[in-house]
């Protein structure tokens, strides 16, 4: 029989309840969980009905994913500790019917609270439902949990915008989290809009608003419970496991990879030499495995609330520029089939020169292929596509336009106090290759969410090379055009004309 390290040994015979439990990092956490510590007794999530499809066959999807394949081969007999029931987390006590709520009370030993709206430019009052509501319902079912030992609450390191650094712990703001939610309660949407600008300052968005004020309400029940702060950084695709650069969503810098390998993204608003923080996912769910064991063997119980930063140290963080480097050394070996242009992302913070490459070398050539497309009788889809993508790079800017300061020794600390064997078993920041990591990014965005085998690669470069030659045409030709069209606006070409510069190559007659 296999000797259990500490932390496996935690998990034995545990029931754990998990809310998104269908997000990215919920899956990854779920297959962990089953994978490494097999040992434990049951997960318990809940899922709500989505586009006709029942919990259960939802369910059925997410065995599905590549993820669980080495689950199936190994170890199929855990995926049947996985039970399923029907919940949602706008609803009073999570949507469980009176037999579920008294089986997930009577059962659960630690809670992952996961679920939130990530939607930043939503109805205030969807994100305060979501995100401080939800997890005012999830803590009082928490609170009818009769063997809890740990309440981990997943926020973000984005939360504070007003530090300059961000250190392990929670931080105030002048509103209280329950009249945010008496107000969400009584005033409508259009009202609590009228007013959001003002109530949400310094925060950009509804998102990072809502969830500083999550952290102060968990926070607030510290003394009765046991509840644990992790804030993880931008969660990017698995380095190691379950495969080798998993991701199933377009979310964030994957996004952003893809649009510019596909040539749509053609210029970004970035501090391209500020660190990138970003965590991969399997790093971020390992953190969360081990939380509850750490803080649970700790010899004395913390005056204020255990939280933990979950992002790269310092020394293993990359800048925008070296990224984008690094992904344009990869997509000139591996480039995507069937770019709509050559790919080319300008990283710059002059809004002034971001704008013009937007409006020449994007609105422009889409605005031309969509002509195109109508008198070939086809449907347009290009201008559509980039009011979107631009919709999403102004959301975008509040991550990529600023210089951010995150501290994580506790959580270093952690990753440094498991043993031998579980840093073989764990992935953590402290085993971790930049290059190597960002070659398994590029392969799995390529793979997993474009759908793009390997075997294409030579066709591709061959189409690559033809998109630069159009490429470079059409820049000389579109640069001449204008600055032959801003001469004449300066009257330039009028005065070229009257002074006639030739003449200076005419012969003198003696």
């Amino acid at each position: 029989m296999t000797t259990l390290t500490p932390v496996q040994q935690y998990y034995k015979d545990k029931t754990i309840f998990i809310t998104g439990a269908t997000g990215f990092m919920g899956k990854v956490l779920i297959e962990k969980l089953l994978y490494s510590c097999s040992e434990l007794k049951e997960i318990i999530i809940i899922c709500r009905p989505k586009r006709g499809k029942s919990p259960q066959s939802r369910l059925e999807e997410i065995w599905k994913a590549p993820i669980f394949q080495r689950i199936k081969d190994e170890k199929p007999h855990v995926l049947k500790k996985v039970t399923m029931f029907q919940g949602d987390i706008t609803l009073e006590y999570l949507g469980l019917g009176d037999e579920d709520l008294k089986y997930v009370a009577e059962n659960t030993n630690i809670v992952f609270h996961m679920a939130a709206s990530l939607k930043m430019e939503c109805p205030l009052t969807e994100s305060i439902n979501m995100n401080l509501a939800g997890t005012r319902r999830c803590l009082d079912v928490a609170k009818k949990m009769q063997k809890l030992c740990a309440f981990v609450h997943l926020s973000t390191t984005f939360c504070n915008y007003d530090q300059k650094v961000l250190y392990e712990q929670v931080y105030e703001v002048k509103q209280k989290p329950e009249d945010l939610m008496r107000l969400a309660e009584w005033m409508d949407v259009k009202t609590l809009d009228s007013i959001r600008s003002d109530l949400i300052k310094p925060h950009p968005n509804n998102y990072t608003y809502t969830k500083r004020l999550t952290e102060i309400y968990v926070r607030n029940h510290y003394a009765t419970m046991p509840v644990i702060i992790a804030r993880p950084s931008i969660v990017t695709c698995a380095y190691k496991e379950p495969l080798e650069g998993w991701i199933d969503n377009m979310n964030g810098p994957v996004g952003l990879a893809i649009a510019g390998g596909k040539g749509v993204l053609r210029s970004l608003m970035c501090a391209a030499d500020a660190k990138v923080e970003n965590i991969p996912v399997d790093h971020a769910t390992t953190g969360l495995i081990f939380i509850p064991h750490y803080v649970n063997e700790m010899k004395t119980r913390p005056a204020e609330i255990p939280v933990f930063n979950l992002t790269l140290g310092e020394d293993q963080k990359t800048t925008s520029r070296w990224v984008v480097e690094k992904s344009m050394e990869f997509n000139n070996e591996y480039p995507l089939t069937m770019p709509l242009w050559y790919p080319n992302c300008n990283l710059t913070m002059n809004k002034y020169y971001h704008w013009f490459s937007v409006i020449l070398f994007m609105w422009l050539p889409a605005l031309l292929v969509d002509c195109l497309l109508t008198l070939c009788g086809q449907k347009r889809f290009l201008m559509r596509a980039h009011k979107r993508l631009m919709a999403g790079l102004k959301v975008l800017q509040f991550f990529t336009t600023k210089a951010w300061n995150f501290q994580n020794p506790k959580y270093i600390e952690l990753c440094e106090s498991l043993t031998p064997e579980e840093k073989a078993i764990f992935p953590t920041p402290l085993q971790f290759d930049k290059d190597e990591y960002m070659f398994n990014c590029c392969i799995g965005a390529r793979q997993y969410v474009c759908k793009e085998p390997m075997s294409n690669v030579p066709r591709a470069k061959v189409i690559y090379r033809i998109m630069y030659i159009l490429d470079r045409v059409c820049k000389i030709l579109i640069c001449s055009w204008f600055f032959y069209w801003l001469s004449v606006k300066l009257g330039v070409v009028d005065y070229l004309c009257y002074i006639n510069p030739l003449h200076l190559l005419t012969p003198v007659k003696q």
